[in-house]
Order: C-alpha cells, then sequence, then structure tokens
C-alpha cells in the first residue's frame, strides 16, 4: 500500500537566503490532493513570542513574465483607442 500525503506537508531550513525577504524555511504541502510550495519565516510578537509566518502558491502556476520596456510602450499603444 503506497503512503498518502494528502493533507500533509514539511518544512525544511533554506540552505541559501540572499535577502532577508527570502524564506527561512521551504517545503511542500498537500491540501485536498492539490500540491503547494510552503514557506516560512520565524517572526516575534509584540508580546515577544516567536511564531511561523506561512505562504502558500499553487505549485502549478506560471511564473509572472516580466514585461521589457519597449513591450509595456506597445501594451500602451494597443490600449489607445484612437490610433
Amino acid at each position: 500500500m503506497d503512503y498518502d500525503n494528502t493533507n500533509t506537508g514539511a518544512l525544511f531550513r533554506a540552505k541559501e537566503r540572499a535577502t532577508d525577504k527570502h524564506p527561512e524555511y521551504t517545503g511542500t504541502i498537500n491540501v485536498d490532493g492539490t500540491e503547494y510550495w510552503l514557506s516560512g519565516w520565524v517572526k516575534e510578537s509584540k508580546a515577544g513570542q516567536k511564531y511561523f509566518s506561512l505562504s502558500v502558491k499553487p505549485k502549478d502556476a506560471k511564473p509572472e513574465k516580466s514585461q521589457t520596456a519597449a513591450q509595456k510602450i506597445e501594451q500602451m499603444r494597443d490600449d489607445i483607442p484612437f490610433r
């Protein structure tokens, strides 16, 4: 019988962090059969308690393409109704 990892996940300490904005922990989580990337940061509350701040992103999400300046100008031209 295969292991069912539905509704489970794991976080591991990140090996490298270029900036403080990069997560301290990374991993994956499965929610109702959908896989997500999981990121975590150790934060401290005003009362001094440490906690994890978490972020999830679908694994199948396509990364956003950044447009070049020329592409942005062309997009603006296309949006002008009178040309």
